[in-house]
């Protein structure tokens, strides 16, 4: 039988402190997903739903964005893609009669995981301007109100269509589509404030935005370099390839501030060596680099690659890349051992048994996730281990390339699809002579330069296709009082969160089916298709029957809404798309490319790749036709006396906004979540006894003070200098405007603060 939501916010006032793991998943990952997923969804449904994820002719994980092996076990799912199935097939439900027990005031102060935990949304709800509860409202009267809101709008420009990663490629394709049909390229996603960073600098260095490699690429690697990632926690199934890696001989160095559990030993469930065993090691080298100094590190190991005699492919360099001489000049110059010892915050002897690894490795990966994307200089960042997979030819070879870890299941498809703010003329191009509109040209608005078109006035409507926005974005104080100017906040949802309550004038949850339920128009059952990690596209089939009858799908409320908008004029034939899918995927084939004849290669068992020209044949669609080294100054935060440079990041019982639980497993933190995570001689230094009290207070250019209250001090082996604390609750910290240059994405992975004592909570 499933539980019982929780009745009031958990009190963690007090977490409880061990010390941390050293070892990933195991029979305790096993315990504790098939215990949230039974309270969530009871022992029968827990069988039924679970042995159907990332299946062939199953459902695609809602969590995480890692490929599917060819051929799948049973429980092809991890921990927490567990957790994020339970919360979506749970029997637990929000009707009407609890929106009229709760009003917005009394869920405003509710915390993300008691919102989170109520369970799946049943029907429209409607806040009326000046109301203080949601009521219920019919579809029609609901795309009623978006219709009147945006046609009164003095321009197309005012609204805002924001898209979050779980969002289906066909949704996705109609959405941007009746965005730009309605006259806007405000289309904000999710990937704005993760890897945009890695989209930034791999399209100017080898000209596609996404990754390079294919799973098996890990398979036949020499060595794999995991940078700026916990894929314990994030990515759990990654480490079963990681596991197939070292089998095959493949070394494995790890780059970050905090020692990972999952890095250091992975105990696979499906072997009984992992249950019973020791399980397998998986770091040979951990490089403990400080927050910020990935690029030094970087530029470091391309010097000594370059004063190594024979050690760049030369035939690759001349032949396939452009700017060589340039970089090479500027590497060479940067041969200050002292500064790069500073940045990094590693010894000489640690970086120079990492080259040897580089020198020994016919065919490197480089994996990376936000730790190299969120901070001010995170495009050079990237663009350093672009140069330095091509000194030695690592790109458009097997088993080699760069390999950007995306976060949400279907995020990098949605941007395949068109979800972007400053969409390709060639796109465009596409859709125009497809569909029979001109699309407009001028570039629209980031998450960033929406929030601040929000504060300013500039946007009035904001309408979301999943997510949780407001939690998910930097400077929580200032995005909240942004969105409460909106004339009208709409919220494209499954489950009950904080977006939901920080609104504007007027406001709707619209619930929407989810990836595990079936799929019923009137052309019959459908599917939806997304696109992984890897540049892998596939199909995904609910098979629960919906959890309300008012519930439509995405593509229905799109296509919908679209009509409502746009009115007869439209010639877009949204009302086949909604009975259709096929015709929507039929579309695609002729505007995206790599799409040709979709519908027969979706059929397929497993899918099919999108082509990738460097992988494939080391083509290069650059301005150049080359790939491009670049030379970028060596960049990393330099801290004042007394501070420490903070990055936030998730627990284990939390996927993105999503939380779980309130247990962090692997770190040794369990009941509480306000936590900072600091090394014991910093803290010691600081005077910050293990178990006391502090704020955090983030140091900004604009002076003002952002201010994150009661954070229990954790004395950890992090770097020194450097601190953690979770997400949601130090976004407050993240100034809006401390971006990375080029891609605007929020620098939340270095953020200078002071920690004030303050006394013990009661």
């Amino acid at each position: 039988m499933a539980g019982k939501p929780p009745a009031s916010d958990p009190i963690q006032d007090s977490p409880e402190v061990t010390p941390p793991e050293h070892y990933a998943v195991g029979l305790p990952a096993i315990g504790h997903a098939l215990r949230m997923s039974q309270q969530q969804m009871g022992v029968r449904r827990t069988a039924l739903t679970l042995l159907r994820v990332n299946q062939k002719d199953g459902f695609d994980c809602p969590g995480c964005a890692w490929p599917e092996p060819e051929h799948r076990h049973t429980a092809e799912f991890c921990e927490n893609g567990a957790k994020a199935v339970a919360e979506e097939a749970t029997l637990r439900r929000v009707t009407p009669d609890f929106f009229a027990a709760h009003p917005v005031s009394d869920l405003a102060d509710r915390s993300g995981y008691w919102l989170g935990q109520q369970g799946r949304l049943t029907q429209p709800m409607y806040l009326a301007e000046g109301a203080d509860r949601y009521v219920p409202v019919s579809w029609e009267r609901a795309f009623d109100i978006i219709g009147e809101e945006l046609t009164a709008l003095d321009s197309p420009d005012e609204a805002v269509f924001y898209t979050s990663g779980r969002t289906s490629n066909e949704a996705a394709f109609l959405y941007q589509l009746f965005a730009r049909e309605f006259g806007t390229n405000n289309l904000p996603d999710c990937s704005n404030m993760c890897h945009e960073s890695s989209g930034s600098a791999l399209t100017e260095t080898i000209g596609i935005g996404k990754g390079s490699v294919l799973l098996e690429d890990l398979y036949k690697a020499d060595l794999i370099i995991v940078a700026g990632q916990n894929p314990g926690t994030n990515h759990p199934r990654m480490l079963s390839a990681l596991e197939q890696a070292k089998a095959g001989g493949a070394k494995i160095i790890s780059i970050n501030p905090l020692p990972e559990a999952g890095l250091e030993r992975f105990k696979n469930p499906q072997s009984p060596r992992g249950l019973a065993g020791r399980g397998t090691a998986l770091t040979d080298l951990f490089l403990q680099v400080r927050l910020g100094g990935d690029q030094a590190l970087f530029r470091a190991l391309n010097r000594l690659v370059l004063e190594t005699e024979g050690a760049v492919d030369t035939e690759f360099v001349e032949e396939h890349t452009h700017g060589f001489e340039e970089f090479a000049a500027a590497a060479r110059a940067d041969d200050d051992w002292d500064a790069t010892l500073a940045a990094t915050g590693l010894t000489r002897a640690e970086i120079e048994r990492a080259l040897e690894m580089v020198l020994a490795s016919r065919r490197t990966i480089v994996c990376w996730a936000m730790g190299l994307t969120q901070h001010k200089h995170s495009v050079p960042t990237i663009q350093e281990v672009v140069n330095f997979l091509l000194l030695r030819g690592n790109i458009g070879r097997p088993g080699a390339g760069v390999c950007p870890v995306r976060g949400h299941s279907n995020v990098q498809g949605d941007r395949t699809m068109g979800i972007f703010e400053r969409p390709a003329p060639a796109f465009l191009d596409a859709l125009e002579k497809e569909f029979g509109f001109a699309p407009p040209r001028e570039h629209g608005y980031d998450v960033v330069r929406a929030i601040r078109a929000l504060r300013d006035g500039d946007a009035k409507v904001f309408f979301a296709m999943g997510g949780n926005f407001v939690s998910a974005t930097p400077d929580t104080d200032v995005t909240e009082a942004a969105v409460r100017r909106a004339r009208l906040t709409v919220h494209v949802s499954t489950k009950l969160n904080r977006s939901h309550v920080v609104t504007g004038a007027r406001a709707l949850i619209l619930p929407t089916l989810g990836r595990t339920e079936r799929d019923v128009q009137a052309g019959g059952e459908q599917f939806v298709t997304v696109e992984d990690s890897m540049g892998m596209v596939h199909a995904s089939r609910g098979r629960l029957a919906p959890t309300s009858p008012h519930l439509l799908s995405e593509p229905a409320i799109v296509a919908r809404l679209a009509r409502r908008a746009l009115g007869p004029d439209s010639r877009t034939p949204w009302e086949d798309f909604e009975k259709d899918y096929g015709a929507i995927r039929d579309r695609i084939a002729r505007v995206v490319p790599g799409f040709e004849d979709f519908n027969a290669k979706v059929a397929r068992p497993g899918g099919f790749a999108l082509p990738h020209a460097p992988r494939d044949s080391r083509s290069f669609p650059t301005a150049t036709g080359k790939a491009n080294f670049t030379a970028a100054p060596v960049e990393y935060p330099h801290l004042p006396e007394g501070r420490l440079l903070l990055q936030t990041l998730r627990s284990h019982d939390q996927y993105n906004t999503t939380v779980y639980g309130l247990d962090d497993r692997y770190r040794g933190i369990k009941n509480g979540r306000r936590v900072v995570l600091v090394n014991p001689e910093d803290a010691r230094a600081l005077d910050l006894a293990d178990g006391s009290y502090t704020d955090l207070v983030s140091e900004w250019t604009d002076g003002t003070e952002r201010r994150a209250p009661g954070f229990r001090v954790v004395h950890y082996p992090t770097a020194r200098g450097c601190a953690a604390a979770y997400y949601p609750e130090t976004n407050v910290l993240v100034p809006l405007d401390h971006t990375a240059d080029t891609s605007n994405t929020p620098a939340s992975k270095s953020l200078v603060v002071r920690l004030e004592p303050v006394a013990p909570q009661t």
